[in-house]
Parts: C-alpha cells; structure tokens; sequence
C-alpha cells in the first residue's frame, strides 16, 4: 500500500510542475534487472537509492538532474545530444556508460560530482562524451577520472596508498596564471630556480587526503615544445599551498614524444596542492627510442602481434603497453611477441573479449640484460 502511495503523490506534483520534470518527492527504486529511462529533467526531493537496475538519460536535447537529494544509481547511460548537466550531486555504485555528450557538473562549485562508490566504474569515455567538470570517488583506491574539456578527454589516473574516503577530480583547459574558476591566478614564474618550464594551456584540480601518485597525458594541444624540447624530462608539478609556488612532484616514469605522452608522479598529498599540470626539469632518461611498429591481428601472418626483435639480446625483461592517457593495458615479464590487441591489466580488461580499441598506444622494453629500456609507439589496426 506504501509503494501505491508514493507513486500517486510523484504523479500529482508531478502534474503540477505543468510537465516540465519529472519529480520525484516520494520514495523510488529501480529493482534488479530493471529499466528506467529519463527523456525529460528529474528533480529528486525523495528517497532514490538502493537502486539495482539501469536509469538511462536520453534526449535530443540537453537534460538536468536537481534537486535537494543525491540520487543513486547502479548502472546509468548517458545518451543525449548536448548535455546531461547536474545540479546536484549523482552517485554510482557500478557502471556509468557514456554513450553520447557530455556530463556537465559546475566547474565553480567542486561539491557537485558524478559520484564513483567503491566498485564503480566507466565506460565508454572519449573526446565527445566525458565529465566536463568534477568527477569524485568514494571508498576507492585507484581510478582514472573520466575528466576533460569539451573538446578532448583529459583524464587523470590515481593510485593511492590505500582506499580514498572521498576524493575529486576537474580538469580545466585554461592558463594556471589566470584560472577562472579561482580566487587566485597561479603564477607559472613563482618557482624553484631549477625548475623548468610550466604549463600555461591547461591544468588539473585534484582533491584527497591519501598520498597517491598521478598519471597526467599530453597531446598536440598541450603544447609540451613550449615547455621543453626533450619529451623525457616532463614531470608533474603542484601548486604548494604551504610554499606558495610551483614545485615538482616528481616523475618515476616519462612516455611519449612532444606531440603525445604521459608522465607518472612520485607519491603526494594532493590535497597539499591547490593544482596540478605539466612541467620540464631533470635530465634525459637512459634509454633508446625504437621504430614504431604497426599490429594489425587479423590472423593473416602479418603484423598480428608486437615484435621486437631487439629483446633476443635479453630473455630476462618486461614489457609493458599503455594508452594514450597512460592506462596500463599490457605487461608481460620475459615477453615473447605476445601482444595481439588484447589487454592483460587494467580496467579495458572488463571489455577483453573484444580486444583494445584501434588506435596509437605506447610501449616500454625494459632489458634486464644489458641494462637498456626502450620505448616508442605502436598503432593498432581495428579488430577483425
């Protein structure tokens, strides 16, 4: 009789709102297996959680998730042609699946988040269809925030030393010197006099209170020659609040050339830094850049796995392969020609049965041998 209740009281504010959202006052749940799908607005003031189905947000147009109570969601899809914009914070509990446009949180207001709950994750994420604003998780060790401008995926990849109660992430395509969203410009000047170069095209924001070490990706767009003309030198630094300027995080790994890479940061307190980006000091890494290499595994004999003849010199070595955002998807010890499009480690692996997607990714030879590493590039060819 409660459940008959609730609905009835939906239907009639619902009616009073003259159509325009879809509100929710009374007490929703969406049970295992079930479906939902929002083609107009929710504003929730009630009870929406302990959900076990899919809620699904389609439209033509742009829709907005309000109200005074965060909703929580199992799986959720995100599929409308301008914008999802939330206004209040949402929370999932397994997938969130980007299927078209954009996530849209305020960039001004770091309390609204989509909401990664222990063993949520993602899906789906790219240039098009990200959160464009904060992204948050709870109860999480590592995760890579599906976080970016509206023209690109920018994401930031965190491992911490252990489960993050609550932390949150945004990335802003902007000059640090004059960010909008802040109360204070950061000054690109203010550093250490053996500091190199900083970013002035974009930076991120990135809140916790677990030391963890980041993974930040460049592109064309970053503009890594304004910073340095040696790729293997870029590093992570950190706005300090307690110093008042730029300082380094650190690199424990540098990938990439100037028009596409990633650098991992030594372990920090991010909320120590009021943000985060890309700068040039160190020296050049001990190694060698090796030819790209082209894998097409479409089972004709050609191609269809990564070789690299130049580990004959060294049975003892490891080879490990990223994405472009510095995603470990593959890592095998004493390698032997294994790779054929197909992820061994991270989160691609929950999609393995299809294959990684085409496209360019990055490697790392490390030759125990003869104490060499190398690294280069290689393109996937699209799957058979």
């Amino acid at each position: 009789m409660k459940q008959i209740l609730n609905i009835f009281i939906f239907l009639c504010v619902y009616a009073v709102q003259a159509q325009t959202a879809l509100y929710n006052s009374g007490n929703l749940r969406i049970h295992e297996n079930g479906n939902i799908g929002f083609h107009t607005d929710l504003i929730n003031d009630g009870i929406f959680d302990e959900n076990l189905g899919l809620a699904g947000f389609y439209s033509d147009n742009t829709l907005d998730i309000q109200g005074s109570i965060s909703p929580t969601f199992y799986d959720v899809e995100f599929a409308t042609q301008v914008f999802t914009i939330l206004r209040t914070t949402v929370n999932l509990t397994n997938n969130a699946n980007f299927i078209s446009a954009d996530v849209r949180t305020p960039r001004d207001d770091a309390n609204i988040t989509l909401n990664f709950i222990q063993e949520a994750f993602s899906t789906g994420e790219g240039d098009t269809n990200k959160v464009e604003g904060y992204a948050s998780i709870t109860q999480k060790q590592a995760f890579a925030f599906p976080v970016g401008s509206t023209e690109a995926l920018r994401p930031l990849i965190i491992s911490s030393e252990s489960s993050n109660e609550y932390a949150r992430c945004a990335y802003f395509d902007e000059d640090p010197n004059s960010a909008s969203d802040f109360p204070q410009g950061f000054d690109t000047e203010q550093k250490p006099i053996d500091l190199g170069a900083i970013s002035t095209t974009e930076f991120w924001r990135l809140e916790g209170s677990v030391s963890s070490t980041v993974q930040l990706s460049w592109d064309e767009a970053s503009d890594i020659g304004a910073i340095t003309d040696d790729a293997s030198v870029i590093i992570i630094v950190g706005w300090s609040k307690a110093a008042n300027q730029w300082v380094s995080l650190g690199s424990s790994e540098s990938v990439g050339d100037l028009t596409a890479g990633f650098a991992t940061s030594l372990p920090f307190v991010p909320n120590d830094f009021e943000i985060i980006t890309l700068g040039g000091a160190g020296q050049p890494l001990e190694g060698i850049a090796l030819d790209n290499y082209l894998v097409t595994p479409n089972g004709d004999g050609i191609n269809d796995t990564l070789v690299l003849e130049e580990l004959q010199a060294s049975p003892n070595n490891t080879v490990q392969i990223f994405d472009r955002f510095g995603l470990k998807v593959f890592e095998k010890d004493n390698y032997t020609n294994e790779f054929n499009g197909f992820a061994t480690t991270g989160n691609v692996v929950l999609g393995e049965n299809e294959g990684l997607p085409s496209g360019v990714y990055f490697y790392i030879a490390k030759l125990y041998d003869v104490d060499l590493e190398f690294q280069g590039f290689l393109y996937l060819s699209p799957m058979p």
